[in-house]
């Protein structure tokens, strides 16, 4: 067997020549993925199916004749020609043209699983809770050594230092993240551990991102009875969760900072009410010290009795006038009651039979008034002033 001795850099360039050369123009269709845009403007991601994937780029002046943003998960198909990169040894397609050929099967399975999720209830309205606003322990569930972690603990000793923090450590990446973040949130429901559950990671593809779009972790999430935060990758990236959680943050950092008022900006609040009220009490002791200045303590006397005999000598008046009324109402009805006195004694019977009347009256005790009521022989009783007489009629005139 005849054995080529080479270089690493001879090896590579007898590979790049036969691909580039048995490649020159390829047409290959896949679903987009790990989609990132440089600084430079240039579109750098993977095409994969469901058994391979392979690099691709699309420069700056290609990418500009697009009519739609490429997007992880989109089914894609490009046309190019396939390029080798000698200094690290790797291959990809350099495409010239990219049009969608379909919804990736990705993005199909997740739009399934949220129409189904939803018509369940799990992401209605009401089922949303309100977050405290000042909560006392909050609950990461997240990767120990990510750096999404890094910065939730950052923004929180920052805005609120009192605040207390439970790490709950699960991979956020690969298929045992979804078990492992759906037993973290339940057991922070189990032991009530937190007033606050934020869960989520740091950006990442479509595909590093599917944990968080697990049946089981949304249905932790919807069933969680603290209030829970998703915070999942970056403002353009979104899962399953983020539509069963009470709130969603566009990112970790944001979570961190919608969980925790700014304690050091209601101090700053609190203090600038203080001297508010300060300045107000301290003008109103003011206004009333030059109020009372007039009113010292030689001259109070003097000020109180001149507003007071006014109404004093007002008093003494009408208190004369009320006696005098009273007594000359008196008198008139004195007088009245004296002459009501006089009439009621002129026309008593007993002052009548004083001056020398009787009153006569027959057997049966009816007053006579006429001798014509009377015969010879009747009895009689006659009645002076004082004591009884009894007689016998023995004759009468007409």
């Amino acid at each position: 067997m005849n054995v080529i001795h080479l270089t690493v850099s001879e090896l590579t360039e007898k590979i790049r020549s036969c691909l580039e050369g048995s490649f020159a123009f390829v047409s290959v269709e896949g679903e987009l993925s790990n989609c990132r845009p440089a600084s430079s403007g240039h579109l750098y991601f993977s095409l994969k199916d469901a058994g391979a994937k392979i690099d691709a780029v699309m420069f700056r002046n290609k990418l500009r004749t697009l009519n739609f943003e490429p997007k992880d998960g989109m089914l894609l198909r490009v046309r190019g020609s396939l390029s080798v990169y000698a200094p690290r040894g790797t291959y990809s397609i350099v495409c010239e043209e990219m049009e969608i050929a379909g919804s990736g099967e990705i993005l199909a399975m997740l739009e399934k699983r949220k129409q189904r999720l939803a018509a369940e209830g799990l992401f209605d309205a009401d089922r949303k809770k309100s977050l405290p606003r000042f909560p006392g322990t909050v609950a990461v569930v997240s990767s120990p050594t990510g750096a999404a972690l890094r910065d939730i603990i950052n923004i929180l000793g920052r805005r609120a230092a009192g605040i207390k923090v439970i790490i709950l450590p699960a991979p956020v990446q690969g298929d045992e993240a979804a078990p492992l973040i759906a037993a973290r949130i339940k057991q922070a429901n189990w032991w009530q551990l937190a007033d606050v559950l934020i869960v989520g990671r740091g950006g990442g593809s479509l595909e590093d991102l599917l944990p968080f779009s697990d049946e089981q972790v949304v249905r932790a999430v919807a069933e969680s009875a603290i209030p829970v935060v998703s915070a999942v990758g970056h403002e353009i990236d979104w899962a399953l969760c983020d539509f069963a959680a009470d709130l969603r943050a566009p990112t970790p950092s944001a979570a961190a900072e919608l969980v925790s008022e700014n304690r050091v900006a209601i101090i700053m609040a609190i203090r600038t009410m203080k001297e508010s009220f300060t300045r107000i009490i301290q003008s109103r002791i003011e206004k009333a010290r030059l109020l009372l200045r007039p009113f010292d303590q030689q001259d109070m006397e003097y000020r109180i009795r001149a507003i007071l005999q006014p109404r004093l000598i007002r008093f003494d008046d009408a208190k004369e006038e009320l006696i005098k009324a009273t007594a000359d109402r008196c008198a008139a009805l004195r007088g009245r009651i004296e002459l009501a006195t006089a009439v009621l004694e002129a026309g008593s019977p007993l002052a009548a039979m004083e001056r020398g009347f009787s009153v006569v009256t027959d057997a049966n005790g009816n007053i006579v008034r006429t001798s014509s009521n009377m015969i010879k022989g009747d009895k009689i009783c006659i009645r002076p002033l004082k004591g009884k007489i009894t007689a016998i009629v023995e004759s009468k005139e007409e």
